[in-house]
């Protein structure tokens, strides 16, 4: 199993980070699929709520507006199932699977869970972000297969291009 993941402290790093590897990964010539977040400074930066569909959009919201005494993430469920489907529709085919979250829905079983599974079952190298909350059930899902890779865009990359 081929399964990657990055995790650090920052708002917005880890999404920063796996977007900047996956140019790097694209200006290489490498077929890619999943997801990156795109930044938009329009709305409240406390979650990440963009989303674009590797290789080449569409780009998705998933946020809901909750106004603004909200406190949490506002995380559509909904939007982000859709954007499963999307991904889902590319069809699996990269050469390299890059999912930018590990997140409460993939923690369920659910989200880019079965997405992820079918490329590995390919032998598509996998790497995803995730944070300290969601940790637990990506190393749960991984077994001992799971390799964290540093934060770095270029490193990252490099272990991409290693893997294909």
């Amino acid at each position: 199993m081929k399964l990657a993941y990055i995790s650090q402290r920052g708002h917005g790093a880890t999404g920063t980070c796996l977007t900047e590897a996956a140019e790097i990964l694209t200006q290489a010539g490498v077929a890619l699929q999943g997801t990156v977040t795109v930044p938009d400074p329009c709305i409240d930066p406390t979650c990440d709520m963009l989303i674009r569909v590797l290789p080449d959009g569409p780009v998705m919201r998933i946020n809901q507006n909750l106004g603004s005494q909200s406190k949490g993430c506002r995380l559509d469920t909904g939007a982000l199932e859709g954007v499963v489907m999307e991904v889902s529709r590319h069809g699996i085919g990269g050469r390299v699977m890059i999912v930018n979250k590990f997140g409460k829905l993939e923690a369920m079983g659910r989200g880019f869970v079965p997405l992820i599974a079918e490329a590995l079952g390919a032998g598509t190298p996998v790497i995803v972000g995730v944070n300290a909350v969601n940790l637990p059930d990506l190393l749960s899902f991984a077994g001992d297969l799971g390799q964290e890779l540093p934060p770095d865009p270029q490193m990252i990359a490099n272990w991409a291009l290693g893997q294909i």
